[in-house]
């Protein structure tokens, strides 16, 4: 449908779109390209993405609210549990579901050259496309990173995954470049039901700001030490207020579960952290559109997993 089409009724509509995915499939990269603005971190980490973040794309006289799930895939701890539960909570509500593959992954699979992560992903998927059959809940088939896939294996993967009968309506994007994300967002805007818009439509997401600031500093953590600190990691805001001088004083705990990891995040001289520091600050100044005094502390705690109230302040469900 187009946004013509979509603005002819002379009415707004509005409504929830859930994106789920394999971790890593590029969700948050859909996600903040749709909605134009950064909403959802990004990382070369897999399971990035903890608790949905809504992000609100405008199209015509729609108003699509942007879901953004933690990918699904096989839960071994609390934390995971958790996250997947939250995932398919998001999907069950929606108005319209989009499930985002990483078709260069499949391709690599079906060529037998996948990385271990690929495998990974391709395992995460077809639990995926089992849960929906399950359901009988229809999506809207995405598949992403064509830019890397010659188009006949994009055709036979779209094939094989519609022979499941989970999907009504496929779609080949470029999240990281943009090509064929507007006819989506288009699509979407139409699926949306009649009514009135569920924000401002200068509103680009629904994220309480104090947990803005720690998903924006867990994003710069992640992107400096990506190779040596595995997924045991967690930042707090502990203090969020205005001063004097019209600027946000934060203060942030990075929570690890051991003494090593605290040494990897300080770094030498604690160059490490500082640049943590600068990064976030940059992003959330802009964000907030005035000056950011960041303080970061490193704290151990080996249980930090199972701090309920960690769970509770992201929308987790600690019992899950």
């Amino acid at each position: 449908m187009s946004e013509t089409e979509t603005s002819s009724e002379g009415g707004t509509r509005a409504g929830f779109a859930a994106v789920i995915g394999a971790p890593n499939a590029g969700k948050s990269t859909l996600v903040n390209r749709l909605v134009g603005s950064k909403v959802s971190i990004v990382t070369q980490k897999v399971q990035t993405t903890r608790f949905p973040v809504r992000g609100v794309a405008m199209e015509g006289q729609s108003q699509v609210v942007l879901v953004d799930t933690p990918g699904v895939f096989t839960p071994r701890r609390r934390l995971d549990r958790a996250m997947v539960r939250s995932a398919w909570a998001g999907a069950e509500d929606a108005d319209a579901v989009v499930h985002l593959v990483d078709a260069e992954g499949e391709v690599a699979v079906l060529a037998g050259t996948a990385t271990p992560a690929q495998k990974r992903s391709a395992i995460d998927t077809a639990t995926i496309v089992e849960k929906m059959k399950q359901s009988g809940r229809k999506a809207i088939l995405a598949l992403n990173k064509i830019d890397l896939v010659r188009r006949d294996s994009l055709l036979a993967i779209a094939e094989t995954l519609f022979g499941s009968e989970c999907y009504s309506e496929a779609f080949m994007i470029s999240a990281h470049n943009g090509s064929g994300v507007e006819d989506l967002k288009k699509r979407l805007a139409g699926l949306m039901p009649e009514g009135p818009w569920l924000y401002p439509e200068d509103q680009s997401a629904d994220l309480p700001v104090r947990l803005l600031a720690a998903e924006i500093t867990r994003e710069k953590l992640y992107l400096r030490v990506h190779e040596e600190l595995p997924y045991a990691a967690a930042v707090e805001t502990t203090s969020f207020k205005e001063v004097k001088d019209g600027a946000v004083r934060i203060e942030q705990n990075i929570y690890v579960e051991r003494e090593g990891q605290r040494a990897i995040i300080l770094g030498q001289n604690g160059q490490t952290l500082k640049w943590i520091g600068s990064k976030s600050r940059e992003d959330l100044a802009q964000i907030l559109d005035r000056p950011v005094h960041l303080f970061l502390h490193v704290k151990v705690d080996d249980k930090w997993q199972d701090r309920r109230d960690l769970y509770t302040e992201q929308g987790l469900d600690f019992d899950a």
